[in-house]
């Protein structure tokens, strides 16, 4: 294991030690651990929600021109198709 110097907030070290002190956790190191599986889960989160952004982009710009719509003309489109469905 590698061991590493981090600096923490009087605040984040106080909530740490009380997390080692009522039992929450073994050890600092295994609050950072876990800290840092929270931190690689959300960024592989991040990383797919990216993907799936870049792919609806890329099928919308594959899909053909757009085209001008007032909001008035969206809404009644939005309307009937709301009725065509029953």
């Amino acid at each position: 294991m590698k061991t590493l110097t981090v600096s923490l907030t009087p605040h984040q070290a106080a909530m740490m030690q009380g997390a080692v002190e009522t039992g929450g956790y073994a050890s600092n190191s295994e609050i950072v651990r876990d800290a840092l599986r929270l931190w690689e889960q959300r960024e592989e989160m991040r990383q797919m929600e990216l993907a799936r952004l870049k792919k609806a982009y890329d099928e919308g710009m594959a899909s053909g021109a757009g085209r001008e719509v007032t909001a008035d003309a969206l809404l009644a489109e939005l309307k009937a198709e709301t009725r065509s469905r029953g």
